[in-house]
């Protein structure tokens, strides 16, 4: 691959901003470099990269650097127009899908993220917060999506930049739920939520990006060990 074709990938696969980076550019058929990055010890290439904020994942395309997780999916679906698109043609879908899209990149996630790093009532708290966002995104999906969600059409992939986020943020739910002793996704509550989960984890695609369940499970445990310290600290 020439210099100034290659396209890299910095950022470790536990990170799930680095995954659905990753899943973009595998289902689009792109080649690219992986670069592990160590998140303790940021390589000096990343740190120059990504000087603002000093995080992966940094995507590198023709010698140029991109951060931000969201704007590399945007970038990648607009430079290489090969299917599947990850957002709709139609402004107005477009537009309905990225407000989504943000909702579940920030508050669903974000939601998420509190319920592993707290305690006590302020994790009770985070719980409730958790349901309702996914409630809400829930509600959501069924307007967006009337028909159902589609994965394929005519038997090929369909993904979308939806589907892209629910794998990077729920493909270790069931990692999360054991390590939280929660059930943090309730086929009985969200439904259309668990079927979707449940598709995505059969794409071939995904099935290559999995991590083993151990190994997140012992990521996420010491993620919230961290995150505990941290509070009793302050």
């Amino acid at each position: 691959m020439a210099e100034e074709t290659r396209v890299i990938l910095h950022g470790s696969r536990l990170s799930p901003y680095v995954k659905r980076v990753e899943m973009a550019l595998k289902i689009k058929g792109i080649p690219y470099e992986f670069v592990q990055e160590d998140l303790k010890n940021m390589s000096p290439l990343l740190l120059k990269y990504n000087p603002v904020h000093k995080k992966i994942p940094v995507l590198v395309h023709n010698g140029k650097p991109l951060a931000e997780s969201l704007v590399i999916l945007e970038y990648i679906d607009e430079t290489w127009k090969t299917s599947p698109q990850l957002l709709p043609e139609d402004p107005y879908r477009r537009a309905r899908v990225r407000f989504w899209a943000s909702f579940l990149h920030q508050q669903l996630f974000e939601a998420l993220v509190l319920v592993i790093r707290t305690n006590g009532e302020a994790q009770q708290k985070a719980i409730k917060q958790l349901y309702n966002q996914l409630k809400l995104f829930e509600d959501g999906m069924k307007d967006l999506f009337p028909d159902g969600i589609p994965l394929s059409v005519d038997n090929k992939i369909n993904v979308g930049l939806l589907d892209v986020l629910m794998f990077s943020v729920f493909d270790s739910y069931e990692a999360h739920e054991q390590v939280l002793g929660i059930k943090v996704i309730d086929p009985e509550k969200t439904p259309v939520i668990f079927s979707w989960i449940k598709a995505i984890n059969e794409l071939p695609v995904v099935k290559e990006l999995h991590i083993p369940h151990e190994k997140v499970v012992a990521s996420v445990k010491l993620f919230r060990k961290l995150a505990m310290n941290s509070s009793s600290d302050t």
